[in-house]
């Protein structure tokens, strides 16, 4: 009989971050001793800030990250029985992030899947941004160069009328991401910035193109979710 694949969503950085996992999710983590992780570092953290029953010495891990090119070996790990977590860095898996590509074979395989609750910084983010909840998109990490990363903002702009637009950046690049939101966005456009949800300096903040342009804010290096829209008036 085939295993189980738990999606764990882990903590987006809070010190504190055990108290905000969900008491089943928990649970779920404690039964296992076998993980499937993008970080096997910050996985082991994690598992020790919840009280992991076991030695971590004693916890199985397999990397699977970007760089990742065969994941039949961790299929079979599930195939041959064995009960797994899936683990992101930070937040939800499979939410912009290679945990995906295991997801979508282990429906292939007929393996269970089971989704546990936690932190979603691209959730959190809409909540708090005031923008358009009913129709929104999650376009993951723009282009890194300047021109393609301009060309698919000023696309992204010309669609925000319709709904709201949500994309993430890794946090060193922020600067630059910011620099062309403000160079290809209309002057109306509303753009909400979400920085370090969850931890002691968060802050969430939505204004127009304009607005910012006066005082943009310092992102360099902060984990930060941004998202844009243009209502109808």
């Amino acid at each position: 009989m085939a295993g189980t694949l738990f999606l764990i969503p882990v903590g987006l950085g809070s010190d504190d971050e055990a108290s905000l996992v969900a008491p089943a999710t928990r649970q779920a983590a404690h039964r296992l001793s076998r993980f499937i992780v993008e970080n096997a570092k910050s996985a082991r953290r994690f598992l020790q800030a919840i009280g992991h029953p076991l030695p971590l010495r004693q916890i199985e891990m397999h990397v699977l990250d970007e760089h990742t090119r065969d994941i039949e070996p961790l299929l079979a790990l599930l195939v041959a029985g064995s009960d797994c977590g899936l683990m992101s860095e930070a937040g939800c898996p499979a939410v912009a992030d290679p945990g995906a590509a295991l997801v979508q074979r282990a429906h292939a395989a007929g393996i269970v899947v089971t989704p546990l609750v936690g932190p979603s910084s691209v959730l959190l983010a809409l909540m708090a941004s005031g923008l358009d909840g009913q129709h929104f998109v999650f376009h993951g990490y723009l282009p890194a160069d300047q021109s393609g990363r301009a060309r698919k903002i000023r696309e992204i702009d010309a669609q925000a009328g319709n709904a709201t637009h949500i994309f993430i950046e890794t946090p060193y690049r922020n600067a630059a991401l910011l620099r062309s939101l403000l160079d290809e966005c209309r002057g109306n456009t509303l753009l909400c910035i979400a920085v370090d949800l969850t931890l002691p300096d968060a802050s969430v903040a939505t204004r127009t193109i304009v607005e910012w342009k006066k005082k943009p804010p310092d992102l360099d290096r902060r984990p930060a979710v941004f998202l844009i829209y243009r209502g109808t008036s």
